[in-house]
Formats: structure tokens, C-alpha cells, sequence
């Protein structure tokens, strides 16, 4: 059974996280508005739920996350926590506002995508005076397959000498795409990257970072954060509405395991990434209390081992894949 509160290694870093991390797009308005109010008590109540990583990005609400995150936590002890945002974006006055999924976002600014050199340290500036703290503990690459002969050539060599210069003190990837995320490990000078922040692409429904990528990760000592386990809501009944007949069928089929087992789909969901050896911690959204008081209790809730070895059986999880410990 796995613990939101517990404190682990985070990979070769040197940084101490919680296994339940807070994922702060939803706090920048992610499809709907979310007030300064409800952001501070989210951030509030998951610190007081044992929540020791959090993880924004510029783009989250073209800023508001950044500012947000910063005012609830800079009350907070600075060493008693990690806190990652990302480069690879820089929000400008007049920038192209291209993406319709922040509600209410500051007037008159948008995202640049710039993996530059010189845009990689304005970005990190930039999140500092937003933030109002003193240092960034881990910095993203954020989506490098956006334009990867920057993000490899730039972005991340300008990210390397902040790190050796002890700016920053981890290196990382924020991506979407394992095949991307396995590329960019293999072509990265030494040391490479320290951890990668991975969004649905080990979950319950799409295991696709389980064959190359998360046993390099292994190999070469990264950490994986997992995110987006819960697949953007496909887990859940109205969302399930929109998916593909044979998705629809593969999830029906999860939903009726996790019944006969007495087991929330959603709970299976955010244990399953803990199966393997590279992922150290989950990271969840909330853009209320309420929800990540959900989010620490799917984690803690028990899950016996017959539920994975349907899951196995069924041929819904590989026969490889590694399974979380379990309450017997």
C-alpha cells in the first residue's frame, strides 16, 4: 500500500519528495476559472495531507500558476519541499494565446515556444520573480519534441551549466511521449537528464513506456515522475462516452475487475504506476481541497493482489509489467 505522505529519494538528485505530488495546472485555470482563494486552500490542504512536491509551468494560465504557487508557498520552510516548473515557453505581452483550455487567463500575454539559450535563462528569471522565491529545485524540458534539435542543443546545455552551477538542482524532461523521452535520455551529454516527469504514457490504459523507456530509466538512474493517470478523465463514466468502441470495451472490462475486487478504478489507476522500480512519485491535479483529499485517500486505499493478477490474466496489463505491493 502505498503512502501520499511518505518521503523518498528522488532518484540521484539528492531531493527528498512525497509519493503524492500536486500538479498545479488545474490551480492556473485549466477549463475553468479556479479564485486566488480556492488555489491558496488547495495548496494548503495538500501540505497538510503530507504533499512535499509541487509542480507548475509558465504556461499553466500563462503565469497565474507560477504566481499562485509562490504566494502559498513561500510561507512554507524553503528546504521542507520541491518544487519544479519548466522552460521551453516564454510568456510575453502580445504572445500567441493558442491554446482555448485556460479559463480567464491574464489579459493581453501568451506563450512563445523559444528553446534557446538565451530564453532558457529569461524563463527561469522569469518564474522567479513570479514565483518569489529563491531557487527552483527541478526544471523541465518542457514538450522538447515541439523542436528537438533546440530543446537537445539549447535548452538543455543551458540547463546543464545552471545545474553544475548549483541554480537549479535537478535536470529534467516534462513529456507526453515516451519514444521522445527514451531519444532524448540516449542523445543528452553526460550526466543527462536526472528525473522525467512522464504524462500518460504508464497508466492503467496506455503502458507504452514500459518497453523502452522506463527501463532505461533504470539503467541510467532517472527517476520518473508519473502524471496523468487518470487519463484526462477516461476512467471516469461521461468521459468514457467520447472514447473509441474498443477503448469503451478495454475499460469496461478494467471497471468490472476493479468491482469484483471491491477496488476504485481510480485507485487502481494511481497505485499502478508504483509497479515499477523507476517511478518514485504520482503527480495528481486538484483544483479544490476536496479533490486532493481524494486523490491521498485512492492512494492508501487497499488494494489486494488478485485485482493485478486478473488484470494480468485478462491481458488488460502485459504480462510483464510490473505490479504495485499489495495489502495480500
Amino acid at each position: 500500500m502505498v503512502k501520499g505522505d511518505e518521503i523518498v529519494e528522488l532518484g540521484r538528485t539528492g531531493l527528498r519528495v512525497s509519493r503524492l505530488g500536486l500538479g498545479l495546472a488545474s490551480l492556473g485555470g485549466l477549463f475553468e476559472p479556479v479564485s486566488d482563494e480556492q488555489a491558496a486552500a488547495t495548496v494548503d490542504r495538500a501540505w497538510q495531507l503530507g504533499v512535499r512536491l509541487f509542480d507548475t509551468a509558465p504556461v499553466y494560465g500563462y503565469g497565474r500558476s507560477e504566481t499562485r504557487a509562490g504566494r502559498a508557498l513561500r510561507p512554507r520552510p524553503r528546504d521542507d519541499y520541491v518544487l519544479c516548473t519548466k522552460i521551453g515557453r516564454l510568456i510575453e505581452p502580445g504572445g500567441p494565446a493558442t491554446q482555448p483550455i485556460w479559463a480567464d487567463p491574464p489579459p493581453g500575454v501568451g506563450p512563445r515556444l523559444d528553446f534557446s539559450r538565451a530564453a532558457v535563462l529569461r524563463s527561469v528569471e522569469d518564474s522567479l520573480a513570479r514565483l518569489g522565491l529563491d531557487r527552483i529545485d527541478v526544471l523541465h524540458v518542457h514538450d522538447p519534441d515541439e523542436d528537438y534539435p533546440a530543446a537537445l542543443g539549447e535548452a538543455y546545455r543551458a540547463l546543464d551549466d545552471l545545474r553544475r552551477a548549483g541554480v537549479v538542482r535537478a535536470v529534467s524532461l516534462g513529456v507526453n511521449h515516451a519514444d521522445a523521452a527514451a531519444r532524448f535520455l540516449r542523445e543528452a551529454p553526460p550526466p543527462g537528464p536526472d528525473c522525467v516527469l512522464l504524462a500518460g504514457r504508464y497508466t492503467l490504459l496506455d503502458q507504452s513506456g514500459l518497453a523502452d523507456f522506463l527501463p532505461l530509466c533504470v539503467t541510467r538512474g532517472v527517476a520518473v515522475i508519473a502524471a496523468g493517470v487518470f487519463q484526462g478523465g477516461l476512467l471516469t463514466q461521461p468521459r468514457t462516452r467520447n472514447a473509441p468502441p474498443a477503448m469503451r470495451e478495454r475499460i469496461a472490462a478494467l471497471r468490472a475487475i476493479c468491482a469484483e475486487a471491491d477496488v476504485p478504478p481510480l485507485a487502481a489507476a494511481i497505485q499502478f504506476p508504483f509497479g515499477h522500480p523507476a517511478v518514485a512519485t504520482v503527480l495528481a491535479g486538484a483544483r479544490s481541497p476536496a479533490e486532493i483529499e481524494t486523490s491521498a485517500a485512492l492512494l492508501a486505499h487497499p488494494i489486494p493482489a488478485r485485482l493485478w493478477e486478473r488484470l494480468h490474466a485478462s491481458g488488460l496489463l502485459p504480462a510483464d509489467t510490473p505490479l504495485p505491493a499489495t495489502c495480500g
